[in-house]
């Protein structure tokens, strides 16, 4: 899957994906949309931001999970 709002560079930001070389983590959005954001307040808050970026991080975070295999705790 293409990810035309995601972008990475080794030489920016380590190489962490960010939302259109804004220096700005995909990470750093799903963590807010986590905390219970709306996208609205997301955007009123970090005003580079567009709508488009929201709903491309989310899915970018989607995919990435789906290709790890997570440790799950087993119950006790």
């Amino acid at each position: 899957m293409a990810f035309e709002r995601i972008t990475t560079d080794p030489d920016r930001m380590g190489g962490v994906p960010c939302i259109r070389d804004l220096r700005f983590p995909v990470t750093t959005v799903v963590a807010m949309v986590a905390d219970g954001m709306t996208v609205a307040e997301i955007l009123a808050e970090h005003p580079d931001l567009e709508t488009d970026d929201m709903t491309e991080s989310l899915r970018y975070a989607a995919v990435a999970v789906q290709e790890r295999e997570l440790p799950l705790r087993q119950p006790a």
